[in-house]
C-alpha cells in the first residue's frame, strides 16, 4: 500500500478479512464507509448513524458489493461489436458467466485498484489500463470522501493513447429495499427494450417526471435507462424514518434502473451516456469521447437526512 506524501493525520487502519482481502474504512460525524481496492475500489459498506444506506456486502464476488464504478463504459455494448471513428472494433464479453454475448460495465469494476492516498476520511485509488481487450489505453481515478453532510464518490478517466477513446463513466449502488422504499428520479424519457436490457425506443414526457407517481419502487419490476435528468435522486425509508439524496453531476443525466421482482435491493445509477451509446441507439445523445491526453471527471454526493 501508499500513500500520498500529504502526511494525514489520521490515517484508516487496513481491515484483513478471512479471505486475506485488504478493506480499508474511513468515518466522518454520522457516516462509514468501507472499501475494498482488491475488488475494483468498490464499496462494501456505506453506513448514516449505523443504519445501510447501500446494500451491505455479503459474499466475495464482486456482484455481492454495495457500489462499483464503471468506466470505461457503462452497461452493455451489444455482442461487444460498433464502428469508432470509422474503424470497425469488436470487443469480446468481460464476464462471460452472466452475460456470454455482450461486454458490460467496462473494465474497471474487474480490476484490481491501487491506494493512492488513505485519510481519516478520504480514500483515493487508481487503475491503469494498457490496452487489450479494450483496445484504448487509459487511467482512471476514483476517490471517496465523507464529511458532515455525506460521502462524495468521484471518478475520472484520462486517456493516455494515442487516439480518440470512447469515455464512459457512472457508479452502480445497490440500495436495500422493503415494500414501502420509494425512489423518486425526475427524468423526462424512459427507454423501452426488447428481451433483453438492450434500448429500442424512447418514451418522452414533456416535463420531468417520477416514473413510479410516487409508488413504491416494488410496484414495477424494470431494467432501462431514463434520460433526461433533472435534480437529484431521493430513495426514502418510511419504516427507517430516513431518506436519502444524490446529487449526479450534470454529465450523469442518464439513470440505469434495475428493480427486479422479489428482491432486497434495487439500484439506480448515474451514467453519463446511453446503453450501447457506441452503436447510435440516440442520434441525440451520441458515445462521449476523449482525445488524447484528455481527462473526464464527473461525481456523485449523497446525503441522509431523517424522515
Amino acid at each position: 500500500m501508499t500513500r500520498s506524501t500529504g502526511k494525514p493525520t489520521s490515517a484508516p487502519s487496513p481491515l484483513q478479512t478471512d479471505a486475506g482481502e485488504v478493506q480499508l474504512a474511513i468515518a466522518a460525524g454520522d457516516y462509514r464507509l468501507v472499501a475494498v481496492p482488491a475488488r475494483g475500489g468498490s464499496i462494501l459498506s456505506f453506513t448514516w448513524r449505523g443504519e445501510p444506506v447501500m446494500r451491505e456486502a455479503e459474499g466475495p464476488d464482486i456482484l455481492d458489493v454495495g457500489c462499483f464504478v464503471m468506466v470505461p463504459f457503462a452497461n452493455r455494448i451489444k455482442d461487444g461489436r460498433f464502428t469508432w471513428r470509422g474503424r470497425p472494433r469488436t470487443i469480446p464479453p468481460n464476464f462471460a458467466g452472466r452475460d456470454p454475448q455482450n461486454p458490460i460495465h467496462g473494465y474497471g469494476w474487474q480490476a484490481e485498484w491501487q491506494v493512492v492516498e488513505t485519510a481519516a476520511e478520504r480514500l483515493r485509488f487508481s487503475h491503469v489500463h494498457a490496452g487489450g481487450g479494450w483496445p484504448w489505453p487509459y487511467a482512471a481515478g476514483l476517490e471517496y470522501a465523507l464529511g458532515a453532510e455525506g460521502l462524495t464518490a468521484r471518478l475520472t478517466l484520462t486517456n493516455t493513447g494515442e487516439e480518440a477513446m470512447p469515455a464512459g463513466l457512472g457508479f452502480h449502488p445497490y440500495f436495500p429495499r422493503s415494500e414501502t422504499t420509494r425512489y423518486r428520479g425526475l427524468h423526462r424519457g424512459e427507454w423501452q427494450t426488447g428481451g433483453d436490457p438492450l434500448p429500442v425506443a424512447l418514451d418522452r414526457r414533456a416535463t420531468a417526471s417520477d416514473w413510479w407517481d410516487g409508488h413504491p419502487v416494488g410496484t414495477r419490476v424494470v431494467d432501462t435507462v431514463y434520460a433526461g435528468r433533472e435534480g437529484p435522486l431521493d430513495i426514502l425509508w418510511p419504516e427507517r424514518a430516513m431518506a436519502l439524496s444524490i446529487a449526479p453531476s450534470p454529465a450523469l443525466a442518464l439513470t440505469a434502473v434495475y428493480a427486479p421482482a422479489g428482491s432486497g435491493w434495487f439500484c439506480a445509477e448515474p451514467m453519463n451516456h446511453l446503453t450501447d451509446a457506441v452503436n447510435g441507439r440516440d442520434p441525440d445523445a451520441p458515445m462521449p469521447a476523449l482525445e488524447p491526453g484528455e481527462t473526464a471527471a464527473v461525481e456523485m454526493r449523497l446525503s441522509v437526512r431523517p424522515l
